[in-house]
């Protein structure tokens, strides 16, 4: 157990263009009953493959590591996001047959200063948004029309799901079932 919970640990790819380190690449390869994410942040050029949930659980380091990929990229705070939000987007994924291709984040966590700066700037951003609790995000699928996206997450049911086609992204959260 001990050996595959070792095997199961994430690893992060940092590819932000800034950094002079050379980039560490392993890969988690998925096995049945497990969850794997692969997510390309927009702002900060990183990217994480994890597995983070296999024998019935989350595991931690992998959820550690997407946190910090999802963190605010404004500050570099990081916060818990919400597991059912990162299962989510394995079901998004699965759905439209995307299993081994990059997840774009435009929008991970967002910390109070951030959305309040955001907030004030644009009427497109909740004075409490939910990007604020680690339970929303925003996305985009290289290679896939935005409306399909935008079709599979509604299709689940598991909280708001936004259109946002001028800036090229859905948003998800798990929050109440609504759309816009």
């Amino acid at each position: 157990m001990m050996q595959r919970r070792a095997f199961l640990k994430s690893s992060i790819l940092l590819a932000a263009p800034t950094l002079s380190i050379p980039a560490l690449a392993k890969t988690a390869q998925a096995a049945p009953g497990e969850r794997t994410l692969r997510l390309y942040n927009t702002h900060t050029g990183e990217s994480v493959r994890t597995v983070f949930w296999a024998e019935g659980q989350f595991i931690p380091d992998g959820l550690k590591d997407l946190n910090k990929v999802l963190r605010d990229h404004r500050n570099n705070k990081v916060a818990e996001m919400d597991p059912q939000l990162l299962l989510l987007l394995d079901e998004v994924n699965g759905k439209l047959g995307n299993n081994n291709k990059e997840l774009h984040i435009i929008s991970g966590y967002r910390s109070p200063e951030s959305n309040a700066k955001l907030h004030a700037n644009s009427n497109g951003v909740a004075k409490h948004s939910m990007h604020m609790d680690g339970k929303a995000i925003d996305i985009r699928l290289p290679g896939k029309d935005l409306k399909m996206v935008h079709k599979a997450a509604m299709s689940l049911k598991g909280g708001g799901v936004g259109y946002y086609p001028d800036s090229q992204f859905v948003h998800m959260d798990t929050g109440r079932v609504r759309y816009w």
